[in-house]
């Protein structure tokens, strides 16, 4: 039999697995944006805002509505250090220069696909939530073989779970218009970069795909 990443979702081998969209990162009044005017943070940030607020959060809405229907299992990650003063951050982190307080407002997933019941929220202190938490421990006691990945920022954080899942051995599915970072440019760049490590599809193909799903 020849092996395939194209292979269609099992829902019950399955997880979904948003990452940093988080009011750090997401929201307006997040920390990462402290201090910017009006002017400048338009600049800026203005075009992934709107593609935030026009496209991705409703297809990530739609991502979450269909996995929930369909028993896959929904986790969260966000940057969010285990200590107040971020001691506990990768070197990365602390050269980058930001720190998201642990249990703060910064930390928590933003109100528009807010978790729900007991789903699994996973603090992360490093670009990788397979380096800074215990992820693989958690997605293998729920007998997890495929994931799902959606979120922030495409050619960052993104990124780095996709390339650490498949070396792990699962199953990726990239939802690309699910994903977003900064310009267009950067988004493709990294579609095209990543495309080898995993499946890509949108938001409307996993869906169906979803409605489909044969779980046998």
């Amino acid at each position: 039999m020849r092996l395939t990443r194209d292979v269609p979702l099992v829902p019950r081998q399955s997880a979904l697995l948003f990452i940093d969209v988080q009011n750090f990162s997401a929201h307006r009044d997040g920390a990462e944006f402290a201090g910017l005017s009006e002017a400048a943070f338009a600049a800026r940030y203005g075009w992934f805002f709107d593609q935030l607020a026009a496209r991705v959060i409703p297809n990530m809405q739609a991502v979450q509505a269909a996995c929930r229907l369909a028993g896959v299992e929904v986790i969260y990650t966000t940057i969010e250090s285990l200590t107040l003063d971020g001691r506990d951050r990768s070197l990365d982190y602390k050269i980058t220069g930001f720190n998201v307080p642990k249990g703060s407002w910064d930390g928590k997933v933003i109100d528009q696909i807010a978790p729900r019941g007991d789903e699994i929220v996973l603090p992360k202190s490093s670009s990788s939530v397979f380096v800074s938490t215990h992820i693989d421990y958690v997605l293998r006691n729920l007998g997890t073989r495929q994931l799902v990945i959606s979120g922030l920022i495409t050619d960052q954080c993104v990124e780095s779970a996709i390339r650490d899942a498949c070396d792990l051995g699962y199953l990726v599915t990239q939802v690309t218009d699910a994903c977003l970072t900064y310009t267009p440019e950067r988004h493709d760049n990294s579609l095209s970069a990543i495309k080898g490590y995993c499946r890509q599809i949108t938001t409307a193909e996993l869906v169906s795909e979803l409605e489909n799903a044969n779980d046998g």
